[in-house]
């Protein structure tokens, strides 16, 4: 039986960085934030009272090469700093349920800086100049409207008129196709075969293909006409060509590509650090990985997790190409998988939870899932609010607005007590307050056991 481990911090509140180690990611690009560079002034409008805010275009360095540019979707949540951030589909993200997500591509692809010539944005929303700094916080602020559903404005007036003409012309579009994925994640069957197919979904001309860092195992990767391959194009097929004689295992292929990545993608924080969505690309570095298991006999499960926002947790999804059933415990029950049949299990995850889960199987075969549920914006009905509440005046490293009640944003100057916030922040504060009481408890008690003097 297999047994999966359920470290009882991991679901109940592990810390982002259990999370980064080895986030879930389906394939295309992952990056590291840079921080805001092009941006203007807003103002948030709260039942308490306005807030100014930065917006504007965010930076990014994509692994392996390459810079993105992208605006956030969730405007009550900050960034944290350097967060790293993985390309990933709607449906895993706050987008998904969001019936005005098409808009907000719409807006991407007609505005700053997909139209780079600033006099033709202009003249479109009705203005007579637009700096790039304009540009960019009327598109963000226009983006907010819609991800967020709150109400918000520009500062320069410039900005709010580009920010009203993107609004109000806006329509639905489609979800753009991820830069490179691989279907399905994982396969398994019978040593002495070919398991798969393993299908590339790319908007990249060609992606190179890596072969199974383990040769000794003697495990290929072939074509369709079972030739050993080393590239692939959209639709291509790949299999793994096991030996007859291979021992019991598993291991992987990566494929990898350089491209744009396309307009509309989201890119979800491996640590609680607001969504963004892209805006545009520089020629990237991106990859995906499939694994294989493989045995000559009993269960041989392919092992995959996705994020399932709909019914707010995690499918575990266990493929059994075995001649016997494959079974499974997972958050206190029992779950068979019979013989060449397929089963997904969806355990619950809070929102704004991390998870760290580890299932194992026969033959040695551990797979470890890790990640964050972050399926809504921190300002929705029911959402928990973000670890981090400020708000850093500092170009280049500054979360986006923060969490609402807080005071405005600070006119000039960083205010780097704020960097790097965190969920430890509030236990910290707790202990504060109870040295500081301790403090005062002890000093009215030294004074009161001191003689009183001649003048008191």
């Amino acid at each position: 039986m297999a047994s999966v481990l359920l470290a009882a911090g991991a679901l109940a509140g592990a810390g982002p960085a259990a999370a980064q180690e080895a986030p879930q990611h389906r394939g295309g690009a992952a990056a590291t934030l840079d921080g805001l560079k092009t941006y203007d002034k807003a103002v948030l409008r709260m039942e308490d009272g306005d807030q100014q805010i930065p917006a504007g275009l965010f930076e990014m360095a994509v692994d392996g090469g390459g810079t993105l540019k992208t605006y956030c979707v969730d405007v009550h949540r900050p960034t944290q700093e350097q967060a790293k951030y993985l390309e990933t589909s709607w449906d895993q993200t706050s987008l998904g349920a969001n019936r005005d997500a098409g808009k907000i591509r719409w807006i991407l692809e007609h505005s700053y800086p997909q139209v780079n010539d600033l006099s033709v944005l202009a003249k479109r929303a009705g203005v007579d100049s637009l700096t790039e700094q304009t540009a960019a916080a009327g598109t963000q602020v226009a983006i907010w409207r819609y991800s967020d559903h709150v109400k918000v404005d520009a500062l320069d007036p410039k900005a709010e008129k580009l920010a009203d003409f993107l609004e109000k012309n806006a329509r639905g579009a489609a979800e753009p196709r991820a830069s490179l994925t691989l279907e399905p994640s994982a396969v398994s069957g019978k040593a002495g075969g070919r398991l798969g197919p393993v299908t590339v979904r790319t908007n990249a001309d060609r992606v190179t293909v890596a072969p199974p860092a383990d040769a000794a195992s003697g495990v290929k990767v072939v074509g369709k006409d079972g030739k050993p391959v080393t590239t692939a194009v959209n639709g291509g097929e790949l299999y793994f060509d096991v030996p007859a004689d291979a021992a019991d295992g598993s291991t992987a292929l990566t494929v990898q590509a350089t491209t744009s990545v396309p307009v509309g993608r989201a890119f979800a924080g491996a640590t609680r650090s607001q969504t963004q969505i892209l805006a545009g690309s520089s020629e990237s570095t991106v990859s995906a990985a499939a694994s294989a298991t493989w045995a000559k006999k009993g269960a041989i499960p392919a092992l995959s997790a996705e994020k399932n926002c709909a019914k707010g947790g995690v499918d575990i999804t266990a493929a059994n190409q075995g001649d016997e059933p494959f079974t499974f415990g997972l958050m206190g029950g029992e779950h068979t998988v019979p013989a060449g049949q397929s089963r997904t299990v969806t355990v619950p995850v809070q929102e704004d939870q991390a998870y760290d889960f580890t299932i194992e199987g026969p033959g040695g075969l551990t797979k470890n899932f890790k990640g964050i549920l972050d399926c809504e914006t921190s300002g929705a009905p029911g959402a928990a609010a973000g670890p981090g509440t400020g708000t850093l005046d500092q170009p280049g490293n500054r979360p986006a607005p923060a969490t609402a009640g807080e005071a405005p944003l600070a006119a000039d100057g960083p205010d780097l007590a704020e960097t790097g916030s965190s969920d430890a922040t509030p236990m910290i504060l707790g202990i504060a307050v109870v040295f500081v009481v301790l403090g005062i408890a002890a000093v009215l008690f030294v004074r009161k056991k001191q003689p009183a003097s001649d003048d008191e």
